[in-house]
């Protein structure tokens, strides 16, 4: 039997170029959704703010749905679905055969929709923790509206949520491995390749916990250091 440190080591026999490739992939799905949800999630709490019914009963209903379906139905509903739209536009224009959505595409987009309904309320928050003050004062100046969101309502609500969107990050770096069951090789199906392949499931799923560990860990120090950069200046009661 193959010993864990050449099994997971860069010789012959070693896949830990194949496991590196994969955490690679498991950041750039993750990179790729979390942006998604960072843009639908900040439309979101736009429109939950916004005060317009129509816009907050479409936001809350969204919000609503993604938090209470199970987060792989909804890899599932997208990429399968996905596929079967794909195919009926291909035939409809011509064409024969099966069409698939990319197994990247189908998971950034989808941990993407998800985490935008839990950024959405985390932006909805830092918004509420702006001082009024701040904002009312802009608007006794005659401060356009573009350029009081730019100047004021950015930097403070983002210097606020970063520590909930430090939990959001981490919760799309996990939820990139359901992506596995699209095809997607990421860290866990990777992992799974292996230990099928070599017969030694321990040895690769411990890898990947440890690959999972090790990103939350350098990820988790970076929200942690944006936070101290964010609130220099701050006075905490």
């Amino acid at each position: 039997m193959v010993s864990y440190v050449e099994l997971m080591g860069f010789g012959p026999k070693g896949w830990g170029l194949l496991l590196l490739q994969a955490a690679l992939m498991t950041v750039a799905v993750s990179c790729v959704a979390f942006a998604l949800g960072s843009l639908i999630g900040s439309l979101i709490a736009w429109a939950r703010i916004e005060g317009n019914r129509a816009l907050n009963i479409a936001a809350d209903a969204y919000t609503t749905v993604l938090r209470g379906i199970p987060d792989l139905l909804v890899i599932y509903l997208l990429y399968f679905g996905g596929s079967t739209a794909l195919t009926a536009l291909a035939h409809a224009l011509g064409a024969k055969g099966f069409v698939g959505v990319d197994a990247f595409a189908a998971g950034a987009i989808a941990v993407g929709i998800i985490s935008g309904a839990y950024q959405s309320e985390i932006y909805r928050g830092a918004f509420g923790a702006i001082a009024s003050g701040e904002l009312e004062a802009a608007r006794a100046v005659g401060m356009p509206r573009w350029l009081m969101f730019r100047r004021i309502i950015v930097p403070q609500a983002l210097r606020f949520a970063i520590p909930g969107l430090g939990n959001v990050w981490q919760l799309a770096l996990k939820e990139s491995a359901l992506i596995s069951v699209v095809g997607l090789t990421e860290i866990l199906r990777q992992a799974q390749v292996g230990a099928g392949s070599t017969r030694q499931p321990f040895a690769f799923f411990i890898t990947a916990a440890l690959l999972y560990l090790m990103l939350s860990a350098i990820s988790g120090w970076g929200f942690r250091r944006a936070e101290s950069l964010g609130m220099r200046g701050v006075r905490r009661s």
